[in-house]
């Protein structure tokens, strides 16, 4: 089995945290694996961290693009002394994102890794989670997401280089590995929740920190997710993951071809019942 660390940085997020620290603390084989980095040495760190290596560091950056390159550049130096203290491969996303094996194959986050063949960099089929508006209720975090969410957008924005086999350099948000083409496994998906409570999103636009660096814009996107899902109709998951993982893999943008496209494509997939339990 091989050793594999997570990193993730956050500011303000216990929420999507908590759900984070669990889920890979038992898919990774244990909390130690785990490396979480807090934006601004005003954040606490909570007690649930308890057993990870939570370390706290000066604010990075003053508006989201400056933010976003300091913390992905933390996050390839962090990972290249991981690979140098062991790991074999280091997963690094978001506190609202995480990596699913198909829970059809029985087999462990960490497992399924180390069955995979991996010379750089691979991605996971992107999900973006949206929230169904008159049929889903508020997501509460004692409760497993994905049996409070049942929809979710194919989207090329979550289809990310998030695990590296050896020291690399992400690009903003690890949606791509800079001088690297991508690879999409097969039965691996990442699930994205930061769109998937409007509760959540609407209490993010009174935050006055967040809309003085630039973060409306960003925002204003978040709903358009759960309007989507709310909208469209959802089809059917197999054939049009099959469909998105083919396309995204053939189809690139001219202005960044080792990044995903899918044509500007809006599908909705409801997801399985198998998954349920899962996060």
């Amino acid at each position: 089995m091989k050793k594999i660390a997570a990193i993730t940085m956050v500011r303000n997020d216990d929420f999507f945290l908590q759900k984070w620290v669990e889920y890979y603390g038992r898919e990774l084989g244990g909390k130690e694996h785990l490396y979480i980095f807090f934006d601004g040495l005003d954040q606490e760190i909570p007690a649930f961290c308890e057993g990870t290596n939570a370390i706290k560091l000066e604010k990075i950056g003053t508006d989201v693009v400056s933010n976003d390159k300091g913390r992905v550049a933390v996050m390839s130096a962090k990972a290249a002394e991981l690979f140098s203290n062991g790991y074999d491969l280091v997963i690094g996303t978001d506190a609202d994102e995480y990596l699913v094996a198909d829970p059809k194959l029985g087999l462990s986050l960490q497992a399924f890794l180390s069955g995979q063949n991996i010379s750089n960099c691979v991605s996971a089929l992107g999900l973006d989670v949206g929230h169904k508006v008159g049929e889903e209720t508020a997501l509460q975090s004692d409760k497993p997401f994905l049996a409070q969410r049942s929809y979710a957008q194919l989207g090329t924005r979550y289809t990310k280089c998030s695990v590296i086999s050896r020291p690399l350099n992400w690009g903003s948000g690890f949606h791509r590995v800079k001088g690297q083409n991508f690879h999409i496994a097969k039965d691996l998906y990442l699930f994205h929740f930061g769109y998937a409570d409007m509760d959540r999103i609407n209490a993010r636009f009174a935050d006055k920190s967040r809309l003085e660096q630039g973060w409306e814009r960003h925002l204003r996107k978040r709903s358009r997710t759960s309007r989507l899902v709310t909208e469209l109709k959802a089809r059917k998951f197999e054939p049009w993951t099959c469909f998105a993982r083919i396309c995204q893999t053939l189809i690139r943008p001219p202005y960044a071809l080792n990044k995903p496209a899918m044509f500007g494509l809006k599908i909705i997939v409801r997801i399985p019942e198998r998954f349920q339990n899962i996060v």
